[in-house]
């Protein structure tokens, strides 16, 4: 089964995705993390440090991927499990603006869509969390609105994939689909 779990910035949602993870995960089964947040600064790192006080506890194995992320198989102990993926925003700008060019809009979103086609297929649940990065209407420069247009591609696509689509607005799940 496939989650995507919405939200803005600080609407709970890592919080809700982290309990959801932990009560899919069948008796016997690992739980991953897959980070995908590179520390920029002191606030990247502080975000870090309080996403893994969050999650104390929880029994995730932490993998850090934060490009390419179907190569966080290969780091997993057994197929199957529960996988919770964390942030498609981050994600996406790992891939997009990482290493030399930018990657154009449809480079990103058909590597991300592929990548999580490849996790649902060895895991037994996997969700995945994302930003809602649309709302607020102001035009930005040509990158950030690349950025911008592919995070809604990719959304739009893993929304028509996933089994259920939640989005958590100030800490109240919402169900989008089914």
């Amino acid at each position: 089964m496939m989650i995507l779990v919405t939200g803005g910035s600080g609407s709970g949602k890592s919080a809700y995705a982290e309990e959801l993870a932990v009560s899919l995960t069948t008796a016997g089964g690992q739980r991953y993390y897959l980070a995908t947040m590179q520390p920029f600064g002191e606030e990247g790192r502080r975000r870090i440090e309080r996403h893994k006080k969050l999650r104390e506890g929880k029994g995730f194995l932490t993998i850090e991927q934060p490009t390419a992320i179907h190569q966080a198989l290969g780091q997993m102990e057994q197929e199957g499990g529960t996988a919770l993926l964390e942030c498609l925003s981050n994600l996406a700008a790992n891939e997009m603006f990482g290493a030399g060019e930018p990657k154009s809009q449809q480079q990103v979103t058909d590597t991300i869509v592929q990548g999580v086609e490849l996790l649902r297929a060895h895991t037994e649940h996997l969700v995945v969390v994302g930003n809602n990065v649309f709302e607020d209407g102001v035009e930005y420069d040509a990158a950030t609105m690349a950025y911008i247009r592919a995070m809604g591609r990719i959304q739009q696509r893993l929304a028509a994939m996933a089994d259920r689509v939640v989005e958590v607005v100030v800490g109240i799940p919402l169900s989008v689909k089914p």
